[in-house]
């Protein structure tokens, strides 16, 4: 009996090991994938996560998928690139949060790389706006047809799709992320505690108060512990001498207190950059750093990979790793910290409801970006005809969204050999 239970136990943890190294192995394919095929910026990354892990895989559900997205939302760092993180520390651990990062990261990192030595070596970017002339309005397809999905998971009452609606209009007015983000959850958890308070009275309302406070005290005191560790280093390393001389370690430091502390798109992303680098540094021009972010921007992946160009333009292909390093190791980090606070917010029924305000803010946000892409890539029939067929066929068929980019990408290359 001894020997046959040895025996089983040793095929079960067989068994395991290789479940394992499966899901590995799927987290690296996916990955990789989307890191040489992930055009458009966050909100297209996002809607090609959904469409590759929730609705092909199946690895977790729509709900889950936007309680993640909420949650990367409330982070500092690059949203898309800290959700790939997230969605493998799901699927496969430690090990896959890892993978997934350096999956995403890795291709734009190489792709970047490849432009740099090629702007040092002639002075000048390639021009390739034919190229994405049909790829566009494709992004602009799997962003919505994301959305049509999200939006039937998160906006299940009025109340959200009235959240939801101020969100988009004052983010179309220009208020600031942050302040949409978690105002908007603090204004849909007080709608549903006064539903609460109605309902049920005010003992029921001041128990579910008490989970809130204790789980956000928690919550408080995990945030203030990483903060009071962090925030001495960024400040001092905010205090950098102008017309520094250069050195790989205040590149990397530079990039690490950028990493750590930006939030929003990738125009707040240039003003971190333009102050140190333009202002403080005195190590690049405005034109060289318009250069840097517009390689970012027209590259698969994130566009935090701009760390890399600027890297190799002032240390060769050491400063492009350092640099790269630096913005994009507070990522890995924020995530493990992240995921247990988050756990606990969701079990309190007051703070779920401000994850859920969070979610719908998140998705708000989403559509904002979609309307200001929309108005940039739909700029004639073409455009317009490439983006409506591209949804059709995602509705319909569900095809996997790298082949429809292939096909826009081929149309703007025969409109330009013809027109």
């Amino acid at each position: 009996m001894d020997e046959k239970t040895n025996v089983a136990a040793g095929g079960a943890e067989a068994k395991e090991v290789g479940a394992r190294a499966e899901r590995l192995w799927e987290v690296v394919g996916v990955f990789l994938r989307l890191g040489f095929t992930a055009f458009g910026g966050p909100a297209a990354h996002i809607a090609m996560m959904r469409q590759e892990i929730v609705q092909r895989r199946k690895w977790i559900s729509d709900q889950y998928f936007i309680d993640l997205m909420g949650e990367v939302n409330l982070i500092p760092g690059p949203s898309s690139t800290e959700l790939a993180i997230y969605l493998g520390y799901v699927r496969a651990g430690w090990l896959g949060l890892v993978l997934a990062g350096a999956c995403f990261i890795g291709p734009a990192m190489l792709i970047v790389l490849a432009l740099a030595w090629a702007y040092v070596r002639f002075g000048t970017l390639p021009q390739v706006g034919w190229l994405f002339y049909g790829i566009k309005p494709v992004i602009i397809a799997i962003i919505a047809y994301a959305l049509w999905g999200l939006c039937r998971t998160v906006l299940k009452g009025w109340q959200q799709v009235a959240l939801a609606l101020l969100v988009v209009a004052l983010y179309l007015l220009g208020v600031n992320v942050l302040i949409l983000l978690f105002g908007g959850a603090l204004l849909f958890g007080m709608v549903r505690w006064l539903e609460l308070w109605r309902r049920r009275g005010k003992e029921t309302a001041a128990s579910l108060a008490l989970p809130f406070a204790l789980s956000g005290a928690g919550a408080m005191k995990g945030i203030t512990g990483v903060w009071q560790r962090v925030a001495p280093t960024a400040l001092n390393m905010g205090i950098l001498a102008p017309a520094a001389p250069f050195s790989l370690l205040t590149l990397f430091l530079t990039f690490l207190k950028i990493g750590a502390v930006l939030y929003g798109s990738g125009y707040v992303l240039l003003a971190f950059l333009r102050t140190d680098f333009v202002l403080n540094l005195r190590w690049l021009t405005d034109r060289q750093l318009l250069d840097a972010v517009s390689i970012g921007q027209f590259t698969p992946g994130p566009v935090s990979s701009t760390a890399t160009f600027i890297g190799y333009l002032l240390g060769g292909w050491q400063g492009a790793l350092v640099a790269t390093l630096g913005i994009f190791l507070p990522s890995f980090a924020f995530i493990p910290i992240i995921h247990p606070i988050a756990a606990r917010l969701r079990r309190s029924p007051w703070t779920a409801a401000l994850l859920d305000g969070v979610n719908v803010a998140a998705l708000a946000l989403m559509a904002g970006v979609l309307l200001q892409l929309g108005q940039n890539a739909l700029s004639d029939v073409l455009t317009w005809a490439i983006a409506l067929i591209a949804f059709a066929i995602l509705f319909r068929f569900k095809l996997n969204s790298v082949w429809l980019i292939l096909a826009g990408s081929a149309i703007g290359v025969v409109r330009f050999w013809l027109f």
